[in-house]
């Protein structure tokens, strides 16, 4: 069957086989996090709060850093659709150049959080145990980064099951390096929240050091000329072609992200008890967020080989199917999370306090699921077609304009007229879920116009 005469349950079938795969290695990355709060809840609730403010900054660094990184999918996709093979690797290793640069500005924000501690008016021993869990974290970075490239390059490819692998192997490994770290043991004392960055640091580096290997070990690989071309020194016209891409694409991540960081940031004002309840809200609610990202993933890695093989309308058949079948998955994943919200609660935290704040907290992230698998999805067609700007522009004003301003206007109510029942996280919640709706219509809304623009210049 060619591309020009694909079915729609063909094109849904193709997203699905390039998903699965995608969603289970990035349920693997999540579960570090779920487990990283679990364990820690059952340290102590300080170290909770602690992991919470700490993880949100270094998601947001992390998050920011990566998405330039991603710019390497569309741009491999697109020369792989137009069998480009031999440039394949000479774009990888401009790639690492990238990433390298990028750590030192990652490094100077995780080692030096002072600022955003400030933000969320921290006591002082929490703020000492955030210190010390991203300071950690900034060991694991370059390794990060690197592995980010690995699973960019096999995604690309429509080769994602050993970056799957990997990252299941990482999740198994850290399980006893986390009971290790936080709660000690074999003459090594308990750390709390920060042992849970020791063993991401160890992880991160065995998983791309498992990543090097099957690179070089496998002959698929070959025609793409990653190894015995020598030394490649960073070339500025390539480097720009990955920062017009990847700068707006790091800065909608970074914008998503913080936006969830600062809720994590301001409701930390409110107390432990709200920010644990919205550290575990956030959680499961990043969980979730797997199951249409991994169909973004699938649809945007087919749209771009399309767009490389010359194929615009099956680019534009595929991008549509991609969006109805995320939307669909994600709307019933919403409604049995509202279902299940107590039992998904107890399995986190055994705190009947934190229990209680959780609860009417779930209704947004039952709520938002069709927004969200909307947004993300039309989101990385757009990157397909090399389009991150406008874009990135729409998540700014949505996100930071309406959901975090709003959140913070009934959350924390400084004018005093926000209803009793949104103050606090709801308000945030709901500020978040509004400004999510309105990404959603506004992607849409561009991709029409970007796919009418290609068809015309074709």
């Amino acid at each position: 069957m060619t591309a020009a005469v694909e079915s729609h349950g063909s094109r849904s079938r193709r997203i699905g086989a390039l998903a699965w795969p995608l969603l289970v290695g990035q349920l693997a990355v999540i579960a570090n996090g779920v487990i990283d709060t679990a364990m820690t809840s059952r340290f102590s609730s300080a170290d909770l709060a602690a992991l919470a403010v700490g993880a949100s900054i270094y998601v947001s660094s992390f998050v920011g850093l990566s998405g330039v990184l991603q710019a390497v999918s569309p741009i491999i996709g697109q020369l792989y659709g137009a069998r480009k093979y031999g440039e394949i690797g000479y774009e990888i290793k401009q790639s690492i150049w990238l990433a390298l640069f990028l750590c030192v500005a990652g490094f100077v924000l995780l080692l030096f959080p002072q600022p955003l501690l400030a933000l969320a008016h921290a006591s002082p021993e929490t703020a000492e145990k955030v210190t010390l869990y991203l300071r950690i974290l900034a060991l694991a970075l370059p390794a990060t980064l690197g592995f980010r490239i690995y699973g960019s390059l096999n995604t690309a490819l429509s080769r994602p099951k050993m970056v799957m692998a990997i990252q299941v192997g990482t999740l198994l490994l850290k399980i006893p390096l986390n009971m290790l770290f936080i709660f000690g043991g074999l003459g090594l004392p308990a750390m709390g929240g920060p042992g849970c960055a020791v063993a991401t640091a160890i992880a991160a580096w065995m998983a791309v050091a498992a990543g090097l290997v099957l690179l070089k070990g496998d002959s698929f690989y070959t025609p793409f000329r990653l190894f015995g071309t020598g030394f490649v020194a960073p070339h500025w016209k390539a480097q720009k072609a990955f920062l017009k891409l990847g700068i707006p694409m790091g800065l909608s991540y970074l914008i998503e992200v913080t936006a969830y960081t600062f809720m994590a940031l301001f409701i930390a004002r409110i107390g432990n008890t709200a920010v644990a309840s919205h550290q575990v809200t956030a959680n499961f609610g990043t969980v979730l967020y797997m199951l249409p990202l991994s169909i973004a993933n699938a649809t945007g890695t087919l749209v771009a080989q399309a767009l490389g093989a010359k194929h615009l309308d099956e680019a534009r058949r595929i991008g549509h199917a991609g969006i109805r079948l995320a939307a669909l998955a994600s709307v019933t994943v919403g409604v049995l999370v509202w279902l299940f919200r107590g039992a998904i609660i107890r399995a986190y935290t055994p705190d009947e306090a934190v229990i209680a704040a959780a609860m009417p907290l779930f209704l947004f992230i039952a709520f938002y699921q069709l927004f969200d698998s909307v947004q993300v999805t039309t989101a990385f067609v757009l990157r397909a077609y090399k389009v991150a700007v406008v874009p990135t522009v729409i998540y700014a004003v949505a996100l930071w304009g309406v959901g975090l301003a709003g959140g913070y206007l009934m959350g924390l109510d400084p004018l005093g007229i926000a209803p009793a029942a949104l103050r606090g996280a709801a308000g945030f919640w709901l500020g978040n879920s509004a400004s999510l709706g309105l990404v959603a219509i506004g992607l849409l809304w561009y991709l029409l116009r970007v796919e009418r623009r290609a068809a015309a210049g074709a």
